[in-house]
């Protein structure tokens, strides 16, 4: 399969059930600036971060990948910051910062260089970015539409180019996968990108944002941990101490929140 059409198919199975479960649950329109936001968000989840993901892994290894990944729930608190106007602690940020530079480290010690900078780099850094700013819009207007709504509206909207840019996939590129391909690519279009998302912005509306997208460390050590079971990636000893650390990391940053909540509920009784 072609990145594209794996970058856009996967959207277009996802937009069809989208589309179902908002017709049989007769969900309300989204009004005014509510589209804008959500052409953001598709812009960001649907269009930008598969796409631009699908590209770069056809030339660099899973494991590469997570390397720039991991910078993704900075990236995200960061745009929380800005687009939600939310204040977290210095301790928050200095979590962040360590769990970061953890999740980028263990990345490159279990890839097995640094490397250099490639198109391919350019483009993680871009879904990195695009990813960023559909999380933190998609968990801002969650709290108005609902979250598996916010997900669905997104989908459905950006439905017409995904349709138009699969059948130009297929066009270029005829298809000749085998059934682990085509179940693979069945997982990244219901759940990857449609069921998945359910759970994701539901967190991100509880919030704040910010500390909740530090969930997100350990994705890099899902990903390597994931690659080197089904694509036979190299795996070593390091995963389990450096997957320990940042999964700690990652607690620390989403319990930080938590202590000024219990000081002003404590100096209020």
């Amino acid at each position: 399969m072609s990145p594209l059409f794996v970058g856009s198919g996967r959207a277009v199975i996802a937009a069809l059930l989208a589309g179902l479960a908002l017709a049989l649950t007769q969900q309300r329109l989204p009004h005014g600036k509510q589209w804008l936001r959500l052409a953001a968000i598709a812009g960001g989840i649907v269009v930008g971060f598969p796409l631009l993901t699908s590209f770069a892994l056809q030339s660099v290894p899973a494991s590469h990948g997570a390397v720039v990944i991991a910078l993704m729930p900075a990236a995200t608190a960061t745009v929380a910051v800005v687009r939600g106007r939310e204040h977290p602690s210095k301790a928050f940020w200095i979590a962040t910062v360590i769990g970061a530079l953890a999740a980028i480290g263990f990345a490159f010690l279990q890839s097995g260089s640094l490397g250099s900078l490639s198109w391919s780099d350019l483009l993680l850094f871009g879904a990195v970015v695009a990813a960023a700013i559909g999380y933190a819009e998609g968990g801002l207007l969650a709290r108005e539409l609902g979250a598996w709504q916010t997900v669905s509206w997104a989908l459905v909207l950006v439905s017409p180019l995904m349709v138009g840019l699969t059948v130009f996939a297929l066009f270029l590129h005829p298809i000749s996968a085998s059934p682990v391909q085509w179940a693979s690519f069945a997982y990244l279009g219901v759940i990857s990108m449609f069921l998945g998302y359910f759970a994701w912005y539901r967190g991100l509306a509880i919030g704040p944002i910010a500390q909740v997208s530090q969930t997100q460390l350990v994705q890099p050590v899902l990903s390597i941990c994931w690659a080197a079971l089904l694509l036979g990636e190299s795996l070593t000893w390091t995963t389990a101490l450096g997957g320990l650390a940042i999964i700690l990391c990652a607690g620390f940053a989403v319990r930080v929140r938590l202590n000024p909540v219990r000081t002003r509920t404590n100096a209020k009784s």
